[in-house]
């Protein structure tokens, strides 16, 4: 776990976001790719997405974390679920830096308000806020335009699940 520590006020509302990226025909010239965060705060969850086009994979996963963050409006304390152990271990400091520089400098700009605590989840592993926002990302990729519906649809799977016991 770690946390940014440089915050000058502690953060009080406490936010869990999942996130997930997908690209279709990773690595390919016409890869699709997309990412959604589906945020969660005293079992209210908020779905949003970004078709980002042709990038990887991993480059979908950095910019889901980025969205969920960007969407926060004031200085919080995060917990961010993720199926990417490339996103998850780099941004505690394990991994290396060696490619993807522009979409780590979007996250690392969008981390800097909040406390973030970082948490790898088994992807496909049936738990209902990753597998909603897996479906999401494949859903938007495929379609090529981040649809409300396609949002709506994965806040409408997850409910009103409280976060307390993820």
């Amino acid at each position: 776990m770690s946390s940014n520590q440089n915050n000058k006020v502690s953060p009080t509302k406490e936010v869990t976001i999942f996130c997930d990226g997908s690209s279709l025909s990773n690595g390919r010239e016409v890869a699709r790719a997309a990412a959604v965060a589906l945020l969660g705060y005293r079992g209210t969850w908020k779905a949003v997405g970004e078709y980002i086009g042709n990038a990887t994979n991993q480059q979908a996963e950095i910019v889901a974390a980025a969205i969920g963050l960007e969407k926060l409006r004031e200085p919080c304390r995060v917990k961010i679920f993720s199926d990417s152990r490339y996103v998850i271990e780099t941004m505690m400091g394990r991994f290396r830096r060696k490619a993807n520089h522009r979409w780590w400098e979007r996250l690392d700009n969008a981390a800097k308000p909040h406390r973030i605590e970082w948490s790898w989840t088994r992807g496909h592993a049936g738990h209902p806020i990753q597998e909603a926002v897996d479906t999401a990302a494949r859903r938007i990729a495929a379609s090529g335009t981040a649809e409300d519906s396609i949002l709506r649809h994965a806040e409408e799977t997850v409910g009103n699940r409280e976060t307390g016991n993820l």
